[in-house]
């Protein structure tokens, strides 16, 4: 059985940490009574059992506790709240001697602590959702009527004309701007966004009733970045509205700044020729995404009310684990006391978020699900993928196949002398080394990303919630293991058959085998059919799209994590690039493989291949200050920068080998990777702490054996200092240049995979991106008041 002190560590939310029931201090309390007590011979005698408690066996106790009439040992005085944001205080007073009573008091004196801590928390979780509840149903009751209002409207035109065009509620805008100016400074100053995304993004308010609108267009500098404010102020159902829609991609960025130059160039000519209005649409597209964004917040208010009853349900078990505990060292009956004021207490007798969790269900069903119950369930609880033997079987299968077929590969290749240096057959490494050492590099980093995923679930790191991955789609660590003995079992056969036919005389017939196996690969990516993973392959296609177009997306954490590990795969992208100049220039036709080295384009592309990822990772740090103001941000960028400017000397350096370029390149690359050094273990990783209860590390963490850390930096120092190797070029015996850069370029993949458990750890912990467990939503509607 597994004890439920595991039990309660793997279930509790982790933000919420501190404010669950301490119940491993309250252990080491009864602990000390134990030991204390004479009594307890006995119990020592019989061997420890845990057992699995129930809500079945909670109800047992407290029937047993109402049926029966215990000696009271124990009184739990309750003192009314002296305010309504403090609720009810609970004192406990022993009645009886125990064998240490000092202890005893000490622990009862915890115990009313942590449940006093449990019902002011609890309370003031449940007034946050309810408002949020409150603010969702009125957002809902709006969309309605917009909605009532369009098919309205298109069922009118439809009488009239049959018309293909996408039918919109139309308006006169007619301008006020004094008048809405003023407000859009007042709610400046009263509104508080609760989402920090917002303060970048162009705010559209948009009318669903004519004749009833006003319209001002406000630009301003706030924190030194530029702010701009479309404020449409319109008119539904007596109610003064406005509708934000966020900038989360480059087609609304550019609509938007379209939209700001189309309203300035519609103010002057209104101003210039005395035009009294124009005519402002609110069509089927815009009120498709504010629903798109309440459905969404929606189904976040729903997964946080879960989160509520998760943490009244494991506290309650809790107390009643603890008291259980404390009746078996001292030999009292408290639980059936105890427990009863638990019962009464206001975390567990309150059914507010119950019923509200009950009307976002009746809410989600009738308008997002079409009265579909099981299809609403889907997205408000949605089931985790169940675990397959068959998985680990194939896993297995794949992984024998693999080391064969590797060692037939090496073996074959030993005896052709494809890989002796001065051989003839050294030609074979211009072709195929490329494929096999970008395949070979791109699996290892996928197999790390398993084995990250594997110690995440292992140490109750919450990555799924981080990189807000579906809980159903999201990718296993098995899955990830199958993907990659699946794959290199195929590369390594292919290379296989295509080096047993070169060494049967066959050249220039199968020159084109290693292209096509890329090919392959890359359609099975890009595949439409619901086969091999596709909603994570589509997901990971949009992750790509997103870092390339870097400066125009909203950065969350999977992207810019993404981007971290394409800066370790530098190498990767430059065999990519050479792979696709052999074979689209024809190259592997004529067997001329110096062609794309000749080629000063080429050389010219290789060098900015190199710059790309870090380049991308700036534009990422450069839209998150953007966005948030943060001067980290820019902290951050300088890293970057600082990475590209030691590109650009090692490429210096390797065009003309001086000792003044090759001192720059030292002092650079030195310069950077202090700088690397310091942003990994103090920002990244949240180390180095002079101040801590843990020499230099953390005060949070999530291994038990502290010199792994020390270890993990040690390690990080070194394989930081691989850059060494292309100043003062060491050689290995008669092993090629190639298989000595692809060593290291493995053992920088090695080291962002070690990075990534570290990155993550101190993110679950310290919630440095400030990634929360319940996110806000940003919502479309927004009320002003009719104070001018």
């Amino acid at each position: 059985m597994v004890k439920f002190s595991k039990q309660f560590e793997g279930q509790l939310v982790p933000e919420w940490k501190e404010a669950f029931v301490d119940y491993w201090q309250l252990k080491k309390d009864l602990k000390r009574i134990h030991l204390l007590n004479p009594e307890n011979t006995s119990v020592n005698k019989q061997p420890k059992q845990e057992s699995c408690f129930s809500f079945s066996s909670l109800r047992k106790f407290s029937l047993l506790g109402h049926q029966q009439r215990e000696h009271k040992v124990i009184q739990v005085h309750r003192k009314l709240a002296s305010s309504a944001s403090k609720g009810d205080m609970y004192e406990t007073e022993l009645l009886e001697q125990f064998a240490d009573t000092d202890a005893a008091k000490e622990f009862f004196i915890l115990l009313d602590l942590q449940l006093n801590k449990v019902n002011q928390f609890y309370k003031a979780k449940e007034v946050e959702f309810l408002e949020r509840g409150d603010s969702l149903k009125k957002q809902m009751q709006i969309l309605v009527e917009l909605k009532t209002l369009l098919q309205d409207e298109r069922a009118k035109r439809s009488s009239a004309q049959d018309s293909k065009e996408d039918v919109s509620i139309s308006g006169t805008i007619s301008c006020d701007e004094e008048s809405t100016t003023d407000k859009a400074e007042q709610e400046k100053g009263q509104d508080n966004p609760t989402d920090e995304s917002d303060k970048s993004d162009v705010q559209y308010e948009d009318c669903s009733k004519p004749d009833e609108l006003s319209k001002s267009i406000s630009s301003k500098r706030v924190d030194g970045k530029f702010r701009s404010l479309s404020t449409r102020v319109i008119n539904c159902q007596g109610k003064n509205l406005r509708i934000h829609i966020p900038l989360t991609n480059p087609t609304r960025t550019f609509s938007a700044i379209t939209y700001l130059l189309w309203d300035d160039l519609v103010n002057q000519s209104s101003k210039k020729y005395g035009v009294e209005g124009s005519r402002l649409h609110i069509n089927k597209t815009k009120l498709h995404h504010a629903e798109k964004m309440i459905r969404g917040a929606f189904i976040e208010l729903y997964r946080g009310l879960g989160y509520l009853q998760t943490y009244r349900n494991l506290n309650l078990l809790a107390f009643v684990k603890i008291l259980k505990k404390f009746d078996k060292v001292t030999n009292q009956q408290v639980l059936p006391i105890y427990l009863r004021v638990v019962e009464s207490s206001y975390f567990n007798s309150s059914d507010k978020v119950l019923k509200l969790a009950d009307e976002v269900e009746e809410i989600f069903v009738k308008h997002f699900a079409e009265d579909d119950r099981r299809k609403a369930m889907k997205y408000l609880k949605p089931t985790q993928r169940k675990e397959s033997h068959s998985v680990t079987f194939f896993i297995g299968l794949f992984s024998g196949c693999f080391l064969a077929l590797l060692i037939g590969y090496v073996i074959m290749a030993h005896v052709t002398g494809t890989y002796r240096p001065k051989s003839k057959t050294n030609i074979y490494m211009e072709t195929v080394y490329p494929v096999l050492s970008m395949f070979s590099l791109l699996f290892l980093h996928f197999f790390l990303y398993g084995c990250n995923i594997f110690m995440w679930r292992k140490t109750r790191i919450n990555y799924s919630f981080i990189f807000e991955l579906s809980p159903t789609r999201e990718l296993k660590y098995r899955d990830v293991f199958l993907i990659c003995t699946t794959s290199m079992t195929v590369v390594v056969g292919v290379l296989f058959v295509h080096l047993l036919l070169i060494a049967k005389g066959y050249n220039a017939q199968i020159q084109a085998i290693p292209g096509l196996l890329l090919l392959v690969f890359l359609l099975v990516l890009v595949c439409p059919l619901n086969i091999i993973y596709k909603s994570s392959r589509y997901r990971f296609l949009c992750v790509i799209r997103n870092i390339i177009l870097s400066p125009l997306y909203k950065v969350v954490m999977l992207d810019f994590f993404m981007a971290d590990q394409l800066c370790s795969q530098v190498p990767m992208l430059r065999n990519l690039e050479y792979v696709a100049c052999y074979y689209i220039s024809g190259s592997y036709k004529t067997q001329d493989y110096g062609l794309c080295m000749r080629n000063k384009n080429y050389r010219d592309l290789a060098y900015a291949v190199s710059f790309l990822p870090y380049y991308w990772r700036a534009m990422q740090c450069a839209r998150r200050w953007f966005d948030e103001g943060h001067t980290s941000h820019l902290v951050n960028l300088g890293k970057y920068v600082s990475a590209m400017l030691a590109a650009g000397a090692k490429v210096a350096y390797e065009k003309e080998r001086s000792s003044g370029w090759l001192c720059l390149l030292v002092v650079i690359s030195s310069a950077a990777t202090v700088y690397q050094l310091y942003w990994d273990f103090v920002k990244d990783w949240g180390l180095l702490q002079p101040h801590s209860k843990n020499p230099w590390l953390r005060d949070e963490l999530m291994l038990r054996r502290k010199f792994i850390y020390y270890f993990s930096m040690g390690l990080n120092l070194v394989l930081r200092l691989a850059w060494l190797q292309t100043v003062f070029h060491y050689n290995f015996g008669n092993v090629d240049y190639r298989v000595t850069g692809l060593l290291l370029a493995a053992l920088e993949v090695v080291r962002r995979g070690h990075w990534n458990f570290y990155r993550l750890e101190n993110e679950h912990l310290n919630n440095a991106g400030k990634f929360r467990a319940v996110k806000t939503i940003p919502l479309p509607f927004h009320e002003v008041d009719d104070q001018d």
